[in-house]
């Protein structure tokens, strides 16, 4: 039975009300607040130490002891400079999914049940587990645990945890997932936490902050100057300082030309951005994507479903966008193969395609390459076969 819970307190609202919400329910509950970027860099930016005095003044109000971990030089390793790698090689990174999967659900995680010696951790993401929010089931190895999909499907955030490993799951408490936002919200100024009801939330980035993200990567990579070329006719038709600043479906703001330009794919080698002219030109669209080995959180039967060489789902590649029914497919070179039922805009490489059924997320890979339409059309084309 699970009786010590480990809260991840961020300084919010969300966090706050879970560790509310657990000594509610008559768990011993311990607070930890993780510094996981140098809150004050060279410039004197990015500091954390307003989110820490208010996680300190949340667990005073609760009553709860709060301690701190430093994870600093580990999430610059496994996380930033992974960052900084991708978008030197023209790929676009997911730290929120890479902070997940490395620092909160492995380091974090298994210093509060083996270091710390507590039962389960607790976190105020909107997710739900399939052996209950507040895992009052037994939790024997021989029941699966899955990430299910919380009850505000707007606030869901399953996206950013389909990278955690699947055992992770099994001493993990969202206490949220029954929850919608505005009623954390009303529940927090109930119970005197006000304060943190009326914060504005952090969105984006966590360490670029405020800055312009143009500005904040010029900090760490040097710029390299190349050419916009269209995709179409091969022409020269501008000029950038850097593939990393840049990236896949965005608007270039070139000057004189008919319609705007977006950029379709990035080449790092030759250090050139491809730009096709009109929001939704086929190089921007995509219905097929090779992606990296999944992580899944699925059950054993899809599991099975899968090994046989197809997966039937729903896929999704940024968390606010809708899902679009997919196949998931194994080939007989052991490459993974995504095949969208209908076309998306701007798939881009380095992101994460993130896999649903009706009710739980099923894992996530991260997108290797997405073949445009026009080049689909080519291929069938070659095949003999007319496109539409």
């Amino acid at each position: 039975m699970i009786r010590k819970v480990v809260v991840g307190v961020s300084g919010g609202v969300d966090s706050a009300v879970t560790a509310h919400l657990l000594k509610e329910r008559g768990y011993s509950v311990l607070g930890v607040f993780m510094r996981n970027w140098d809150e004050f860099d060279e410039a004197g930016r990015c500091s954390g130490e307003a989110d820490l005095k208010d996680a300190e003044w949340a667990c005073r109000r609760l009553g709860v002891e709060l301690r701190q971990v430093n994870y600093v030089r580990e999430y610059w390793t496994a996380v930033f400079s992974q960052f900084l790698e991708d978008y030197q090689q023209g790929l676009t990174p997911n730290p929120d999914i890479l902070c997940n999967r490395h620092i909160k659900f492995d380091l974090f995680h298994r210093h509060c049940l083996e270091s710390l010696n507590y039962d389960a951790v607790a976190t105020g993401h909107y997710a739900r587990n399939s052996l209950g929010n507040f895992l009052e089931k037994a939790t024997g190895a021989e029941e699966e645990a899955r990430l299910l999909i919380p009850a505000d499907t707007f606030k869901d955030q399953t996206f950013f945890l389909a990278g955690i490993a699947r055992k992770a799951l099994q001493r993990t408490m969202f206490p949220l997932g029954d929850l919608h936002k505005a009623e954390v919200k009303q529940l927090a100024a109930k119970i005197g936490l006000q304060r943190l009801a009326s914060k504005r939330e952090s969105t984006g980035i966590c360490f670029v902050g405020k800055r312009n993200f143009k500005d904040f990567i010029r900090e760490y990579i040097t710029s390299r100057d190349g050419h916009f070329v269209d995709v179409d006719s091969g022409a020269v038709v501008g000029n950038h300082e850097g593939i990393h600043q840049w990236t896949v479906g965005q608007r270039c703001r070139l000057s004189s030309f008919l319609q705007p330009y977006f950029v379709a794919r990035k080449e790092a080698s030759s250090n050139t951005i491809y730009v096709a002219a009109g929001h939704d030109h086929p190089a921007l669209l995509s219905t097929r994507m090779h992606i990296d080995p999944p992580n899944w959180l699925c059950g054993e039967s899809q599991r099975r479903c899968f090994s046989e060489g197809v997966l039937r789902c729903r896929f999704r590649f940024q968390h606010t966008k809708p899902l679009v029914d997919c196949c998931v497919r194994l080939s007989p070179a052991n490459q993974f193969q995504v095949e969208l039922d209908a076309p998306l805009r701007a798939i881009t490489p380095g992101q994460y395609a993130v896999f649903y059924d009706e009710t739980a997320c099923l894992g996530s890979a991260r997108i290797l390459t997405a073949e445009p339409l026009r080049m689909e059309a080519e291929k069938l084309k070659g095949l003999g076969s007319s496109f539409s």
